[in-house]
């Protein structure tokens, strides 16, 4: 077997093989030997069949499973005998070779490289404190869940709800999409367009408004975008919010059945921990990825890529319940964020081999019972999870992942930002 190898491009490679004609004939010969043996052809009895006949009969698919055949190992030998990695498949074509068979196989290689600059990534990480302020107004947001909407008769204001009838016309014309019957509209939330809610403020119970709305420049339908929409309202009641009050009743509500109000308290401090840890773990994250990936801007196969785009587009169908492929979201929308993701996947794996990261059970199962916090029976759904591989095997190389995060991390400058849960989480 003679192999050459011509470089394309910084990761594609051009590998031409050749196979002596001799190698080929004998497997060719063999093959027809064994056929021949129990080939059933009209006139012979088997076993019996010349091996003119025989060849003539099956010589050509032979051949062509042989090649095929010693094309797939002679192309794993010739790799491995060059040292190339391939990032994929390769594309094969036959060629001329006189008496023998040659083909050439053009793929791409997994790049090679060093990471540079570990020292130099720096992250700022939140310190997140949770204030008896934070935790009043994540309580007030948990009442305004259970809360009742009493009719008034009075003018509406600012955190009421407004029931009514609209209609928009543009130049004359009904606006597509621009009616409305019983719509709730809370005001002060930023559920529709400024001018409308606007519109909706300072109204009663029974009236018909009349007001204007401005659409900005950008809004996603052209035909409005910037313009002037006259509407008319029929208000049909004008809501206040009324809370439930802050007693062992609420508590009730959301299914604390011992210890009361205090009880509940804590469960929410508890809820607003892990939900402040779970960003800070995100955000820490993203600035060590984003780091590592500044410091070492690596070229990846364009294999890689496109493979990470369709698996990408077929996240998004899955996410959004679409399954005609016609309706796919473009496959160009994702090349920027796939391209990102196998860039890091390579240094990520980098980070991991370089420092002979190996997989820790005890972090693997302090993975799964951080996934489990939530539930109520938290300690019988870890059990389920640790005992179901095809789970573990998901979670591995999460963890495999904030492992090397970590190293990064104690390689890295650290700054603590300290910061209240409120203004964190609403950043």
């Amino acid at each position: 077997m003679q192999v050459t190898v011509e470089s394309t491009g910084t990761l594609e490679r051009r590998m031409r093989v050749e196979l002596p004609a001799d190698s080929i004939e004998r497997e060719v010969d063999s093959r027809l030997k064994s056929v021949g043996r129990t080939a059933k052809i009209k006139g012979f009895r088997p076993g019996k069949v010349p091996a003119k006949v025989v060849r003539q009969r099956y010589g050509k698919q032979v051949r062509e499973e042989v090649l095929s055949e010693l094309m797939q190992k002679s192309y794993t030998d010739a790799v491995t005998q060059e040292n190339l990695n391939p990032a994929g498949g390769p594309r094969i074509e036959p060629e001329e070779s006189g008496d023998g068979f040659a083909y050439v196989a053009t793929f791409e290689i997994m790049p090679e490289f060093e990471l540079q600059g570990l020292d130099r990534i720096e992250v700022r990480t939140p310190v997140v404190d949770i204030g008896d302020a934070d935790l009043d107004a994540m309580i007030d947001k948990l009442r305004e869940q259970k809360a009742e909407w009493h009719p008034v008769e009075r003018k509406s204001a600012t955190g009421d709800k407004v029931v009514c009838d609209f209609s928009g016309v543009l130049d004359g014309e009904p606006v597509e999409g621009g009616q409305g019957s019983n719509v709730p509209v809370t005001l002060g939330r930023g559920q529709m367009l400024p001018d409308f809610e606007k519109g909706l403020t300072g109204v009663v119970a029974g009236s018909v408004e009349k007001f204007k709305v401005k659409f900005p420049k950008d809004y996603h339908a052209e035909d409005l975008a910037g313009k002037k929409v006259d509407f008319e309202a029929t208000i049909h009641s004008v809501e206040e919010m009324v809370l439930p009050d802050i007693d062992d009743e609420l508590a009730a509500m959301f299914n604390v059945e011992q210890g009361g109000f205090e009880q509940f308290k804590r469960d929410v401090r508890d809820n607003m921990e892990r939900e402040a840890a779970q960003k800070v773990k995100n955000d820490i994250r993203e600035q060590v990825m984003t780091g590592l990936l500044d410091a070492n801007p690596i070229e990846i196969p364009q294999t890689l890529k496109a493979q990470e785009m369709h698996e990408m587009q077929r996240e998004a169908m899955r996410r959004l319940g679409i399954e005609d492929p016609e309706q796919a979201p473009p496959l160009e929308n994702f090349a920027d964020a796939a391209g990102k993701r196998v860039q890091l996947g390579l240094l990520v794996r980098k980070v991991i081999a370089d420092e002979q990261l190996t997989l820790d059970e005890s972090r693997v199962r302090a993975h799964v019972e951080e996934l489990c916090a939530g539930y109520e029976n938290a300690e019988d759904m870890v059990n389920i999870y640790m005992s179901n591989p095809q789970i573990i095997q998901q979670v591995e190389p999460l963890v495999l992942e904030q492992m090397a995060i970590d190293w990064l991390l104690g390689n890295g400058t650290v700054k603590e930002n300290k910061v209240s849960f409120t203004e964190y989480m609403d950043a």
